[in-house]
Formats: C-alpha cells, structure tokens, sequence
C-alpha cells in the first residue's frame, strides 16, 4: 500500500498540474487541457452549483471553480477525496450535480461505458461533463486499461445531447510531448533525468509550441490527449 498523502502534498501536484512547470514533460498538453477547460467554463454556472470530480484524488481544477459545492469522490483516499466509491456505481441519486469533472482517470476503469452511463445519471437536465482521456501514453500502471480516439470517445458518449470534442495539441505537439515523456523515462530517477528536465524538456517543449501555433496543422494522427465536454 503506498504511503499516504499529506494535504499538501496533494494540493501541490494539483498546483502543478493546473500550472505546469516548463521542465513538466506533459507541459504541452497539460497547458493546453486548461485553456479548453477554462473557455468551456466562461459560460456560467448557477451560484453554488454542485460539483462532482470523479477521481479527484488532487483536484486540479478545482481553482477554476470557486463558490461551488465541490465533492470529490475517488477509490483512493487523500486529505481532499470526501467519498470512497467506484465511478461505475456512483453513490448518488439521479439528477444531483450541475458539473462533473473525470480527468485522466477512464483509461483506468474495467467499464468506461459504464462509468460515463452514471456520470449521464446524476448530471441535472443542461449538466455539463470536463472529461479528459489518453490516446496515447505508456502505461504508468498495472490497472491502466484503455486509450480512446475520436470515434470512440464519439460512441461512448452517445447518450449526451451536446459533445464537443477537441485535442490537446495537434500531432506536432504530440510529437514532442511524446518525444519528452520517452526521455523522461528512459532516464530513470537518476541525476540525467534531472539535467535533462532542466535543459532538453524544457526546450522541446518551447520547439513544440512555437512550431504548432506557426504551423497551425489540422492534423491529429498523432494527437496525446483529447479533452470532450458534454452536456446532458
């Protein structure tokens, strides 16, 4: 059993997942996550709106929520999760939350339909769905399960009137951001991985950057990560 997560050990990797560090090999995709997240939540919610986050071991997000009514609900206890539960049986009545957020978390579930059929129940009639999934990445655990592209994420969330659906960076961006997270790992925890986090990563991420907003490609064959919001 890993040792447990003091509360500011958890709100620091949120911090740092909401506000990557340029030394951050998901620097790319990480950065453009919250743009999407944030232009999806201009449009306002009611005052007090209730908040689900669905695996929300670290909350992320959250910042980009205040005065809401937030419940975090994760299999794994930290200082932030308020209920011990699967995705794929809620323990919530129908209807119950204006918002739900399932980030990085469906590649890890047996039933992914399953977990998005009871994210459709407790949403209110207009609730709105922040999901965002892996389409490509390796595998950083022995429950990790799926990948999902377009179509499929199209399928799986079939039952939402509304679903907009957008990458995370273009295939150039992917193509660094892969590029890093390979250097990342092949140079284990050793003091190469911490040189290269401060001199190579940092600048195939710049690379990456200013040769997607140049570029401007509509290509996604080799797009990382989608970001999808739904509403009901």
């Amino acid at each position: 059993m890993p040792p447990k997560e003091t509360l500011e050990q958890v709100q620091r990797t949120g911090r740092e997942r909401l506000y990557p560090s340029i030394t951050n090999p998901n620097w790319l995709v990480l950065r453009k996550r919250r743009e999407l997240f944030r232009h999806w939540l201009e449009s306002s919610l009611p005052g007090g709106a209730a908040v689900l986050d669905i695996g929300g071991r670290v909350q992320p997000y959250r910042a980009l929520l205040p005065e809401t009514r937030y419940l975090a609900l994760d299999i794994r206890a930290t200082p932030l999760v308020d209920v011990i539960a699967s995705a794929e049986q809620i323990p919530f009545g129908d209807q119950r939350f204006d918002l739900v957020l399932c980030t990085q978390m469906l590649e890890y579930v047996p039933d992914p339909g399953r977990v998005l059929s009871e994210i459709h129940r407790v949403l209110k009639p207009g609730g709105r769905l922040l999901l965002s999934v892996p389409a490509m990445f390796p595998q950083d655990a022995d429950e990790d399960r799926w990948r999902f592209l377009p179509a499929g994420l199209r399928q799986l969330l079939s039952a939402f009137a509304q679903v907009e659906l957008l990458p995370e960076g273009g295939s150039i961006a992917g193509f660094f951001r892969t590029l890093n997270v390979g250097i990342h790992l092949l140079a284990g925890y050793s003091p190469l991985q911490t040189a290269l986090s401060y001199t190579v990563i940092p600048f195939f991420n710049l690379v990456g950057l200013g040769l997607e907003e140049m570029v401007r490609s509509r290509s996604q064959a080799f797009t990382v990560n989608y970001s999808a919001m739904a509403r009901k």
